[in-house]
């Protein structure tokens, strides 16, 4: 089978990004002898395919990371400790008062933690997760700020420029941090490159930071970091009072509230 000069192109480019997880246009031109112009295309041709995601300049290969051997979809995961994270998530919920701005990441925790904010008034919820905006959809009384971006498969996230470009023009109260992973010397971790920088730029953006989280995820070591454990204003969960985490957030003075 002969491949057009184009298709050749294309197939370079996709073994540059897939090498090193990103790429620029620069970067192409330098590499293809390419004008930038072309260059453009073909990125644009390329995320309308799904090999990448589009960003100012270049563009993000995601499909590494989509669907990793451990990362399991929310739709199979949403009944798992389901009696845990409704406690969490009730606990989650009880501090939020009248007038707050909640950021909300993508998981199946933070979307019990949207159920159980719908009967709230007068507060703004902004997320990049779809399932939670739609949930929150009816809910009279609340604002819902929907980011813009790509939308993962795996977890309904929205993610690249768009939604990044959004959440740094917001302020928030407090931010409900979901997590795939928890260990002491990794911190908070996550499967997707992509919507960990969507969760630290919306912790940057809000006065209170809390990771949200059930026993299951404890000592588990998702690929990407958040951030340490002692950059959070506290911790929602129902791991036993005697773990290692108790003594760590004594010794960070994290708030560590136990379901």
């Amino acid at each position: 089978m002969e491949y057009s000069k184009s298709e050749l192109r294309r197939t370079k480019i996709m073994d540059m990004i897939k090498k090193n997880g990103k790429i620029s246009v620069q970067e192409i031109t330098g590499v293809i002898g390419c004008s930038e112009a072309t260059a453009r295309r073909d990125l644009d041709l390329m995320e309308k395919e799904g090999q990448l995601i589009r960003t100012i300049g270049g563009a993000v290969y995601e499909g590494g990371s989509k669907i990793s051997q451990d990362e399991v979809p929310f739709v199979d995961k949403q009944l798992a400790q389901q009696p845990d994270k409704q406690k969490i998530a009730e606990a989650a919920a009880a501090l939020v008062v009248d007038g707050d701005v909640i950021g909300l990441t993508g998981g199946t925790t933070t979307f019990l933690i949207a159920m159980a904010l719908k009967h709230h008034k007068n507060i703004t919820v902004v997320t990049n997760a779809v399932n939670i905006a739609f949930e929150l959809a009816d809910a009279e009384g609340i604002q819902v700020v929907l980011t813009g971006g790509v939308m993962r498969s795996q977890s309904y996230e929205l993610i690249g420029p768009l939604a990044e470009s959004v959440i740094q023009k917001i302020n928030l109260s407090k931010m409900f941090l979901g997590v795939d992973g928890v260990a002491s010397e990794r911190g908070f971790t996550m499967h997707s490159e992509l919507e960990v920088r969507i969760a630290q730029q919306l912790s940057e953006r809000s006065s209170e930071v809390y990771a949200v989280f059930d026993q299951s995820k404890l000592e588990k070591t998702a690929l990407f970091t958040i951030m340490p454990l002692k950059e959070v204003t506290g911790i929602i969960t129902n791991v036993h009072a005697d773990s290692w985490l108790q003594q760590l957030c004594d010794k960070e003075h994290v708030q560590l509230q136990l379901v």
